[in-house]
């Protein structure tokens, strides 16, 4: 979490990361080039570019959509995460050169507008085998567009987090745009087995890792009290709290998260405030929870962000019976201070 507003904040770890961002792709891209020229050496300079930066496009949008279940499901994999969207504006950086190039080589030589082109060339838009795929393409394009142009938390703080959220959450929209963009190019231009296969392998990939995060998630939200007591609600033993990390359960139809540090246990709601992060995945660091997601940190105690951050998430009673650890379900006012579970 920084203090000062800059464009940037360019740490040893965002340094570390932007340089094997910056040595992956420009391996891809030599290698691409190279072993198309080895097997097809006629290729011309523009259409190796297109080809170049739309595979490699496609391949970080692949590693994109499967970093946050993979990190859901290995925690060891969260620093990936945490400058995932450098990665995104990488992604567009290479969409938009395919696209640019594309464009440049089939609606530029005309006296219409590329764009207009783009759109009237091909006006099969009611069959599907010859439907114009380069505006499925371009539609894409746009969306990764606007999740580049607002990826700085300047832009999740103006439009708030949900709507951020929202917004970013187009990924996915435009991932099946880019999924029929490929498969009906390949299929109408130069119908390649490879293409398709490749592409299908991709999508099962991304598909089952979700599929498995959402299994994982599912028992999560089974985990609720077994019994009452005058209104509180039972959620665990004690020992089964780790050290310094948090136990997650459905409480009120809220996910909480119950942590235990110090001697002591506190309860706050498990949304973080910056991107919606499970709290309760993540550890107690300086005495301040830590979002495992982004490192935006809450006190147990009261689910305030120290000074001067003013974010604020709900907090709970607890109470210990016997090392028997029991919640009030109703939620307290954000950034409401309670006295900790001492044991």
């Amino acid at each position: 979490m920084g203090v000062n507003y800059q464009p940037v904040l360019w740490s040893k770890h965002k340094k570390t990361y932007d340089k094997w961002i910056v040595i992956g792709m420009f391996l891809y891209l030599i290698s691409f080039i190279g072993i198309t020229l080895i097997t097809n050496s006629e290729t011309s300079a523009e259409t190796l570019i297109i080809r170049a930066f739309g595979t490699l496009a496609i391949v970080l949008l692949h590693i994109i959509l499967s970093i946050g279940p993979l990190a859901r499901l290995n925690p060891r994999l969260l620093p990936i995460l945490y400058n995932r969207r450098h990665l995104g504006v990488s992604m567009f950086i290479a969409a938009l050169i395919h696209g640019g190039f594309s464009l440049f080589q089939f609606h530029t030589l005309g006296n219409v507008n590329p764009i207009y082109a783009l759109f009237t060339s091909n006006m099969e838009y009611t069959s599907f085998t010859n439907f114009p795929f380069q505006v499925l393409g371009f539609f894409a394009l746009v969306i990764f567009f606007l999740m580049a142009a607002t990826s700085h938390d300047f832009w999740l703080k103006n439009l708030s987090p949900k709507t951020w959220k929202r917004l970013h959450m187009l990924v996915y929209i435009a991932y099946i745009l880019v999924v029929l963009h490929v498969f009906l190019g390949a299929f109408q231009q130069q119908p390649s087995i490879t293409v398709i296969a490749f592409l299908g392998l991709g999508f099962l990939t991304i598909t089952a890792l979700h599929i498995t995060t959402a299994f994982k998630e599912s028992k999560v939200d089974k985990t609720k009290a077994t019994h009452q007591e005058e209104g509180w609600e039972y959620v665990c033993d004690i020992d089964e709290i780790p050290e310094d990390r948090a136990k997650i359960f459905i409480v009120g139809n809220e996910r909480i998260a119950v942590f235990k540090y110090d001697n002591k246990l506190s309860a706050i709601a498990n949304v973080c405030k910056h991107q919606g992060g499970p709290l309760g995945e993540g550890k107690v660091v300086d005495g301040c929870i830590t979002c495992p997601w982004h490192g935006y940190q809450y006190l147990p105690h009261n689910g305030q962000s120290p000074p001067p951050f003013t974010e604020k998430v709900a907090t709970y009673r607890l109470k210990n019976s016997n090392n028997s650890i029991y919640v009030l379900p109703e939620a307290l006012a954000e950034g409401t201070e309670v006295e900790p579970v001492t044991f």
